[in-house]
């Protein structure tokens, strides 16, 4: 047996030694953490401990390295393991800090939920309580961080910074990257990498510099400090969801609020097409049919939504009054909640879960859209939706006349029969993941720890994670936790956080015996 699997066509070596590279210098990034430990005065020696062990793992995969360069399998395996590998590492310092002050992350699988939910920016949590006071601050900036590295992607970062990475950065990020499609942006890929780091760096930075200045210079921002800029920045731009605060951005005033709005919907957009207005291409930003169709979407969703609550859809909201009869809080709720879902960014201003059923529904139509391809959302992907509708479209029109050829046009382009059929593919393997697992999660949920979960709950729960939401409905609100699901649930839905933000191909077809095989 192993004899065979030794012998396989895939050199499997040079890709765990890959992905031990990638471990090695994720010790680097937790010097923020320990940093921050020192400044506190707490969980020093967890995160001293945790970069030990986290290169030491890397050092030991590293010696798997063979002379082969590495072909498309290899680069498959090693995206998919490395992204796994990474949550499992990031982990280290939950069940570390867990065994001294919480036995909830002392568990393994909940300290991999919470660590795969970071990385993916997913935004789910198994915290029962979430402060600084129950948990430090260095591990709650840990917390913040491991969505910012997954951000813009731990691959790209390792192309940017690494030579022997990038080598082989355009296939690695082809298969890394969210969207059904690459855009090389300077001639070399690693400078591409880089281009997109800095403007994911450059955004993160103005949220943090703004979020600053509005604490320290106005009264508009009280409890938004240092801390909480960076915290925050941490987890807006790589539209990731954790806060250190308990009622997330709810916490803070609607100066906040209305302020994270437009960074939101920044994450959402192609990274590229800022890039573009850099170098003062405009008529490649205003006329790309995915950025229109992201924009006219929140646009039209947040005017129908806070219709809605301005009628009433809405109780009085825990959080903020009520937006009944309040055209500006109903503003503010409409826009925040879809520009946080739509792009599974995941923050909230209030419970949405206790809004009426009209209200839901809506909310949910707005998690299946999901962002711009090229940015940090996740979901479906905007042009993908795009792609879907015209091809729908131009079937209806074959059928009516069946001599006519009619190519699949996105803005002057013509989009390729094999990238159509691609996207179709993998629309209908996230269904199918979709129904699935919520059929799984209602099932195992009532069986094994006595939860009953309705539809639209269980729905909720598969979305939130496959579509690295966060927050989905009933007791998965907002403000909620998945801590009371059973082990094989949240199992479960480790594997659709991975699979989801990966866009489902790169995971499952190492699980094909054809993969493995020549």
């Amino acid at each position: 047996m192993f004899e065979l699997f030794t012998e396989t066509y895939v050199d499997w070596r040079q890709s765990i030694a890959l992905t031990g590279t990638v471990i090695k210098y994720l010790a680097v990034a937790m010097i923020v953490p320990l940093v921050t430990s020192l400044v506190y005065g707490e969980d020093t020696v967890v995160f001293l401990v945790s970069m030990a062990i986290a290169v030491l793992i890397g050092l030991a995969l590293e010696q798997l390295a063979t002379d082969r360069e590495i072909g498309p399998p290899e680069a498959l395996f090693f995206v998919a393991l490395a992204w796994f590998s990474a949550a499992a590492v990031g982990a280290i310092p939950y069940v570390i800090a867990g065994f001294g002050t919480d036995s909830t992350l002392a568990h393994p699988i909940n300290a991999l939920f919470e660590s795969m939910s970071g990385f993916t920016t997913t935004g789910a949590t198994v915290l029962g309580e979430i402060s600084t006071e129950q948990h430090s601050h260095a591990l709650m900036i840990w917390r913040q961080l491991t969505q910012w590295l997954g951000g813009m992607g731990i691959i790209v970062l390792m192309i940017a910074i690494l030579p022997e990475i990038a080598v082989n950065g355009a296939q690695l990020m082809q298969r890394e990257a969210p969207g059904p499609e690459l855009q090389k942006l300077t001639p070399r890929i690693a400078e591409t990498a880089r281009v997109l780091w800095l403007v994911y760096l450059g955004f993160t930075v103005l949220f943090v510099v703004l979020m600053a200045v509005l604490h320290y210079s106005t009264n508009l921002a009280p409890n938004m400090d240092l801390y909480n800029a960076v915290a925050h920045g941490f987890s807006t731009l790589p539209t990731g969801g954790f806060s250190p605060q308990a009622d997330s951005i709810g916490a803070f005033e609607p100066a906040v609020q209305w302020l994270v709005i437009p960074f939101m919907i920044i994450a959402g957009t192609n990274f590229a097409l800022f890039w573009y207005l850099l170098n003062r291409d405009i008529s490649l930003v205003t006329e790309d049919p995915e950025l229109r169709g992201y924009l006219g979407s929140i646009v039209v969703l947040t005017i129908v939504l806070a219709g809605i609550l301005y009628a009433g859809a809405a109780p009085t909201l825990r959080l903020g009054g009520t937006t009944a009869g309040n055209l500006e809080n109903a503003a503010r709720q409409a826009a925040f909640q879809i520009g946080s879902l739509m792009n599974s960014t995941g923050f909230a201003t209030s419970d949405f879960a206790q809004w009426d059923s009209v209200a839901q529904v809506f909310l949910l139509f707005a998690m299946f859209i999901g962002g711009s391809a090229g940015s940090t959302g996740g979901g479906v992907k905007v042009v993908r939706w795009v792609i879907v509708l015209k091809t729908a479209k131009r079937e209806l029109d074959t059928a009516a006349h069946p001599d006519r050829i009619q190519p699949v046009r996105l803005g002057e382009y013509i989009v390729d029969e094999d990238a159509i059929r691609a996207i179709l593919g993998f629309t209908l393997l996230y269904f199918v993941l979709l129904g699935l697992s919520a059929v799984i999660i209602a099932i195992d949920a009532s069986r094994t720890a006595n939860i009953v979960l309705t539809p639209i709950d269980a729905l909720s729960a598969s979305l939130a994670t496959i579509g690295n939401i966060g927050p989905g409905f009933g007791d998965l609100g907002p403000f909620g936790s998945y801590l009371g699901f059973p082990n094989t649930s949240k199992l479960l839905m480790i594997f659709l956080m991975w699979v989801g933000r990966l866009e489902i191909i790169p995971v499952l077809v190492i699980f094909t015996g054809s993969f493995w095989r020549q």
